[in-house]
């Protein structure tokens, strides 16, 4: 059995943006889309400089470990954009999302970061095989919101992780077993998130070439909208004999979409790379003859799985295909001028689209202030304002309200790790409650920490000085401290003088008229005298409870 990939690639600036920031590569190996982010601080750039750095990928490189081939590869893309930014600050604040597959004939590497897409058509069922890096599917995940809330709440587009030149890079990495008939899909968000997973199931499902498949997709989600750069790759993997003549006529015809056809990687090592590849070779950076989707060609009448025709809506002979740039229109129709009113429309559009994502915006910060938690600030607990993540670097949560009498280092292990990790509180109400509780426990393990501090301070190991006897004022000065920590932690017993005295401890009311005095007694010299018999516990007139609270307190 001899598998091999049958790609097609295309993209499409959408009817809202001014420019394609998305870019696509599919080769013989190696297929990815990056969505570019930034705007101004050039979107379009990180996507094309992120992609000319990984493409060398698409290079047969024979017992190498997929993982650590794509590892490898991000990493130094996401170092690339941050030289790229040293050199350049205007650049600050671009970047891209990166969904990439590496093929060895057998398996299928993925690595993923952000909320561009993978998807897994296989027996007539669609499954996404990645998962959304932003904001909204952490909530999803947290079950805070559904997932039909996630499709129009105001931030979800709003990315956890990003290839954007800060730090370490943490992609998703995995392997995948393929079979024949498997059909992949990867595109950004600009077709996922106007078109449903049901349509996007039935389209992948009816049209058998992938070109075909392609442009259908795309023209969907045109008719959704437009809103967003559309890119997306179709790959089908397909068992093909020794004798198949047309096996030979696809593995070395790369294709090149998007920004990074139209702008190519800037860095001369990037740029190399691709031209060193069958990218540069045979596909001149997209700009070839095969246009925007290929390889594609054989699926005709001499090919034995023909019977499929062409996409509905477009002609015989598949010449509605756009070029290597993906900015033509889809329409059947004639292409017409651009008219001032048309452009006074999408100026509109434009418009209310920003103020839209402005609006979402700041209804989404607020939101997240309404939130509360408890938490470490330093080496005390503390209630914060906000929510526990970070974004573009930005904390999104701040001190509300400061303990530093509750110091962590007087909690129990278990609620010190509770409280370094978080706890949820669902309003400013409960987390004061939970504080509280934290508090009491603080302060009955100080004071229990304070006991075992004096007792051990008033005598040696064992409850003896140095010569071996035991000293009736280190013996009176423990008792004293131990009835003073009952008395502090539990409730005082009747009596005359309003103080229980502590259990296990003799005591004697001296007379009024006689002074009490005792003198020791000889004690005769013994080598092999035995030792006073230990104390049950260090902590004397605590009921089991109290002695079980009191053993999960810090013993240092």
């Amino acid at each position: 059995m001899t598998l091999v990939l049958r790609f097609a690639a295309g993209s499409h600036k959408g009817l809202i943006r001014e420019g394609n920031e998305d870019s696509g590569y599919a080769g013989p190996r190696l297929l990815a889309v990056a969505d570019g982010m930034g705007g101004a601080a050039a979107g379009e750039v990180a996507s094309s400089e992120v992609l000319g750095s990984i493409v060398r990928l698409d290079e047969d490189v024979p017992g190498a470990d997929l993982l650590t081939l794509l590892g490898d590869a991000v990493q130094g893309a996401n170092d690339r954009l941050r030289q790229m930014v040293e050199e350049d600050p205007q650049l600050e604040g671009m970047g891209c999302t990166l969904t990439a597959m590496l093929w060895t004939g057998q398996r299928m590497g993925l690595v993923h970061v952000g909320d561009s897409r993978a998807y897994l058509l296989r027996d007539g069922s669609l499954v996404q095989i990645t998962q959304d890096h932003t904001w909204v599917q952490r909530l999803v995940d947290e079950g805070r919101i559904t997932p039909e809330e996630a499709e129009t709440h105001p931030q979800r587009s709003l990315l956890m992780r990003a290839l954007d030149g800060r730090g370490q890079v943490e992609p998703d990495l995995s392997i995948r077993e393929v079979r024949a008939g498997d059909r992949y899909l990867i595109c950004s968000d600009g077709l996922s998130g106007p078109v449903s997973h049901q349509t996007l199931q039935d389209t992948l499902g009816s049209y058998y070439s992938p070109e075909q498949t392609v442009q259908e997709l795309i023209q969907l989600a045109l008719r959704g909208g437009g809103p967003d750069n559309i890119t997306c790759i179709v790959a089908d993997v397909l068992d093909v004999g020794a004798t198949d003549t047309l096996s030979g006529r696809f593995n070395d015809v790369p294709v090149v979409v998007g920004a990074v056809a139209e702008t190519p990687p800037s860095s001369t090592a990037a740029d190399q790379s691709i031209r060193d590849t069958p990218a540069g070779r045979a596909a001149g950076l997209g700009r070839g003859p095969q246009g925007a989707f290929g390889p594609a060609e054989g699926y005709g009448a001499g090919h034995p799985d023909a019977g499929f025709g062409p996409a509905g809506g477009y002609p015989e002979g598949g010449s509605a295909e756009p070029s290597v740039h993906g900015t033509e229109d889809y329409d059947d129709a004639p292409r017409r001028p651009k008219r001032k009113n048309r452009a006074l429309a999408f100026s509109l559009v434009g418009l209310v689209t920003v103020g839209l994502l402005g609006a979402g915006g700041f209804f989404g910060y607020q939101w997240t202030q309404s939130q509360y938690y408890v938490g470490a600030e330093g080496d005390h607990v503390a209630v914060f304002q906000g929510v526990n993540q970070s974004l573009a670097g930005l904390s999104l949560s701040s001190v509300h309200t400061p303990y530093k009498d509750i110091e962590l280092k007087y909690l129990p292990q278990d609620q010190r790790t509770h409280v370094t990790n978080t706890i949820s509180a669902s309003s400013l109400g409960d987390a004061d409650d939970k504080v509280k509780k934290l508090g009491e426990q603080a302060a009955f393990c100080r004071k229990v920490s304070d006991v075992r501090a004096t007792a051990g301070s008033l005598s040696t190991p064992g409850g003896t000085p140095a010569t071996g006897q035991p000293t009736q004022q280190a013996a009176a000065g423990t008792v004293a401290t131990h009835a003073g920590f009952v008395t502090a932690t539990t409730a005082p017993s009747p009596s005359a003088s309003g103080r229980a005295p502590a259990a296990g401890v003799p005591t004697t009311t001296p007379s009024p008229s006689t002074p009490s005095t005792t003198a020791p007694a000889p004690v005769a010299p013994s080598q092999g005298a035995a030792a006073p018999a230990a104390p049950q516990s260090d902590l004397p007139g605590l009921s089991d409870e109290e002695r079980q609270r009191a053993d999960s307190c810090p013993k240092s």
